[in-house]
Order: structure tokens, then C-alpha cells, then sequence
């Protein structure tokens, strides 16, 4: 069941499950999906307080009426449910955000994973991953639903794969979620034109500042992923501090925890059994 979180500034959507008092597990969606693609790892971890929560602008959470940053959404959150410490574990956007509360607010981090990126502040060679962002900025301009889906499901399946090869379950899910993103909260001007939704402030110097991080580190990415993004992961295992490790999901590509449940919670489970 979805719960409701009202603060003064915004509403935060998500559910839970597990004991109270487990060492909170903090889960972070993507970029135009929302906290349905965290459904396999809900009941996975029984030792531990599991919440996936919708970022602003996604889900059932209210969008951004002024400056934020994603991070300090999570430590508003953990706040108003009085959990000291949690291990963010985030999926592309949302594992930029786990790093980000690793930089930002390091005595709340006990852990973290971070899926399909490095930092918050991404950076893309591939001409794969340039040519798919150019083609989704086209979409998006031209207001042309079906095509900005179409690019956002090139991730799904990554370079080196075809539709039919993702799990038809993932496909659809990914589809549903980006539809309702944008059908819930695409706002239009006067113009009838839709208005850009305001963009979180950047946390800056995220590479720079990896080494920073001591807490122990999961990066991880899916085998069929670009190599940019699998690049990052590896870049952010070998720049923290602290203990780390990259891991490759086999059979999945940017979201790891859908197409590969049992490698992609084994994997976080060694992290959780270290701690």
C-alpha cells in the first residue's frame, strides 16, 4: 500500500515493507519511471526496512514548484521517519542521487548502491548514448509520446540487444511507468505548449569528490548496458575511499534489478551481510 508524506514543500509517495527497526533500505528510481520498478526487491531483504519512494515529478509525488535538489528530498524523508542512517540504492538517476547523499550528507549513508551510472553528473562518449539522447530531445520537442518512449526503451535493451530479447513483462512494465510519468504530471502553458518541469539543482563536483566517500560501495551495471555506463560504474568503484566493488549483472542491461532479480539482490546481499 502507497504512503503518503505531506511536507511543506512537496508530497512524497512510497511504500514499505520489512521490520521497523532494520537498517533502512532506501530504493531510487530512474528517470521517467517511478517506484513500481522496485517490485522484485520489496520482499527481498526480510532483515531489513525496505521503502521505495517516487523522486519528485514521478509516481504519485508532487512536482517541483522551486529550486530542490533529489538528495536532499531523501534526507527529508529519512527526517520526517526518523531513520538516522540508510543505504540509498539507486538506479541511473536515482543511483546518481545515492552518490549525492553519500557526498552531501555522509553520516547518513551506511552503504550504498549505485545501478547503471557513477555520479549525478553523468558523462556520455558513446555515440550510442549521444545519438539516443539527441533522438529524445527530438521526441520531446515535437511533443510525440510514443517516440520519447520508443528512445527511453533503446536503455532497456541496450546497444547489443533487439525488444524480443528483453522479458516482454520488463518491456511493458518500463512502457506503463514512462506513460504515466508523463501523463500525470506534463503541465501545459497558455500557448497550449507543455512547460519544462523545473530540473533539480545540480550537486557539483561529483567525480572530483568521490574520493571523499568512505562508506562501502556496490557499483553496478547490466552486461547488455553501454559501455559508457558501464565505464562509470567502474570509475566509481575505483575513485571512493572506501571498501568497493563492481559487479556486472548478466542478462540485463539498465535495469538490472528487473531482467536479473537473483544475480542483482545476491549481489547487494553480500554488501548488506558485510555491514
Amino acid at each position: 500500500m502507497t504512503q503518503h508524506l505531506e511536507l511543506p514543500d512537496q508530497h512524497i509517495a512510497y511504500v514499505e515493507n520489512g521490520p521497523a527497526d532494520g537498517l533502512p533500505l532506501l530504493l531510487l528510481h530512474g528517470g521517467a519511471v517511478d517506484k513500481r520498478s522496485w517490485h522484485p526487491q520489496l520482499t527481498a531483504f526480510p532483515d531489513h526496512r525496505v521503502l521505495a519512494l517516487d523522486a519528485r515529478g514521478h509516481g504519485e509525488s508532487s512536482d517541483a514548484e522551486g529550486p530542490y535538489r533529489l538528495a536532499d528530498d531523501v534526507i527529508a524523508l529519512m527526517d520526517s521517519l526518523g531513520l538516522e542512517r540508510a543505504v540509498p540504492i539507486g538506479v541511473s538517476m536515482g543511483g546518481g542521487t545515492a552518490t549525492d547523499l553519500a557526498l552531501e550528507h555522509p553520516d547518513r549513508v551506511a552503504a550504498l548502491v549505485v545501478i547503471g551510472t557513477g555520479t549525478s553528473e553523468p558523462e556520455f562518449t558513446d555515440p550510442w548514448v549521444l545519438q539516443a539522447f539527441a533522438d529524445w530531445k527530438e521526441a520531446e520537442q515535437g511533443t510525440d509520446l510514443d517516440a520519447w518512449i520508443a528512445v527511453l526503451q533503446r536503455f532497456t535493451a541496450g546497444p547489443r540487444r533487439r525488444r524480443e530479447d528483453v522479458d516482454p513483462a520488463v518491456w511493458e512494465l518500463i512502457d506503463t511507468m514512462a506513460r504515466d510519468t508523463v501523463t500525470q504530471h506534463l503541465r501545459f502553458g497558455p500557448d497550449g505548449l507543455p512547460v519544462p518541469p523545473v530540473p533539480p539543482t545540480p550537486v557539483a563536483d561529483t567525480w572530483a569528490r568521490l574520493p571523499r566517500i568512505t562508506a562501502p560501495v556496490l557499483a553496478v551495471d547490466g552486461e547488455f548496458d553501454s559501455g559508457d555506463h558501464r565505464a562509470m560504474g567502474r570509475r566509481l568503484a575505483r575513485s571512493v575511499a572506501g571498501p568497493a566493488r563492481y559487479v556486472e549483472i548478466p542478462g540485463a542491461a539498465h535495469y538490472p534489478n528487473l531482467e536479473n532479480p537473483a544475480a542483482f539482490d545476491a549481489a547487494v546481499g553480500e554488501l548488506l551481510s558485510a555491514l
